[in-house]
């Protein structure tokens, strides 16, 4: 056994993908609809694909949905959640994410205005706060459907 042996953040998440694939099974994940105690919603901008996002992330072993969308609001966006809302929708189609087969569990979120940078700048470009007349008119990863039903109030699961 090797003690001491680190394997670097990047090296593990490429493995974590890779065994994703491998396994072919779909990945469990969380979004938050987050928005600011003043209504506003907090958006991140992908690397991998230049566009806006809700923010969220996939479950690591052993983690709940509510401490994965903690911790993903923490890393993602440099903010703390304030309160957790109710299951807004869940999103199962195969094709909505390219990377893999992702089921996505959305929730209403309050969160303190980002405070800090993101953990990694290299997946997450850029965070920012919008108004309702400020939402870009689409988002990656199939969010655009998600933000959508958020909106309008409309609870939906596939």
């Amino acid at each position: 056994m090797l003690r001491g042996v680190r394997i670097p953040s990047g090296l593990w998440k490429l493995t974590k993908e890779v065994a994703r694939h491998l396994l072919r099974r779909p990945v469990v994940g969380i979004a938050a609809l987050a928005r600011t105690p003043d209504g506003r919603y907090v958006l991140i901008r992908r690397s991998d694909t230049g566009e806006w996002a809700l923010p969220g992330g996939t479950l690591e072993w052993g983690e709940t949905l509510r401490n994965a969308i903690e911790r993903e609001l923490r890393e993602e966006v440099g903010t703390r959640l304030v309160s957790l809302g109710e299951v807004i929708g869940v999103y199962s189609k195969a094709e909505r994410d390219p990377r893999f087969h992702a089921v996505t569990v959305l929730v209403d979120a309050t969160v303190a205005p980002p405070s800090r940078s993101p953990d990694n700048p290299l997946e997450i470009l850029e965070v920012r706060v919008f108004t309702e007349s400020e939402l870009p008119a689409k988002l990656s990863h199939g969010m655009t459907e998600m933000l959508s039903n958020a909106r309008s109030g409309r609870r939906f699961w596939e």
